[in-house]
């Protein structure tokens, strides 16, 4: 009954901490070809099952590094912000080429970054237990493939999700960088319903940014001389 008990605690564990991670693979991937979406989200996600491997055996020598969730948190706002480009080029009317190996990278660097609490909760519930912990790495590689390719479809009909996906990406970044020690030590105060404020205003001002700089900024600097004179 033990044993029932902790792989339940693990399925739920990765249905609820894959979610963030699994947003990434979409919007990833979701402006490739189909054959090259599905490449893209079997090696990403299959790389990034390795990524948690390593993060499993090295986690609690990553816990006691002060700045990792700072420097992690930070990224993430700045993949955030990055992966909306396409998203506005494409509403510019410009056709946006998309490629197999930076949708890859971008899985890769945002797992990597994301993926410390999925592992520190499977490792909590398996108990040392080896099979169960393997187990839990089987169980959210298949989230990842399934919700990822699910993310990517759903985008690709729906524009406006690209937004939402990039402002879970920068939520997630912004909670990442207000847990960190270096950022705690300092703003203390920085918890609880005010980091969901904060939260929501890092992610709010990001998006206007991007949407600033990527459609607006950018359209500007792209137009022919002439045209801007007048």
């Amino acid at each position: 009954m033990e044993f029932l008990s902790q792989i339940l605690r693990i399925v739920i564990i990765d249905l609820v901490l894959s979610g963030d991670n699994a947003v990434v693979i979409g919007m990833a991937a979701h402006r490739l070809e189909p054959a090259q979406k599905k490449r893209a989200i079997l090696i990403g996600g299959g790389a990034a099952i390795g990524l948690r491997i390593l993060l499993t055996a090295i986690a609690a020598f990553l816990l006691k590094l002060q700045g990792l969730h700072l420097i992690g948190g930070l990224l993430l706002i700045w993949i955030g912000f990055k992966m909306l480009k396409a998203e506005e080029e494409t509403h510019e009317g410009m056709k946006v080429a998309a490629s197999l190996k930076d949708a890859i990278v971008t899985i890769l660097i945002a797992d990597f970054v994301m993926s410390l609490d999925n592992v520190l909760g499977v490792a909590g519930a398996s108990n040392g237990n080896t099979e169960l912990l393997i187990f839990g790495l089987i169980v959210s590689m298949g989230i990842l493939m399934f919700m990822g390719n699910l993310v990517a479809t759903l985008i690709n009909k729906l524009w406006w999700l690209a937004y939402v996906g990039s402002g879970v990406i920068i939520w997630t970044g912004a909670h990442m960088l207000f847990e960190d020690k270096l950022f705690s030590s300092r703003w203390g105060w920085m918890k609880g319903s005010m980091a969901h404020i904060v939260a929501a205003v890092v992610t709010g001002l990001t998006l206007m940014f991007a949407h600033w700089y990527h459609r607006v900024h950018t359209s500007r600097h792209n137009l022919p001389l002439t045209r801007i004179g007048e």
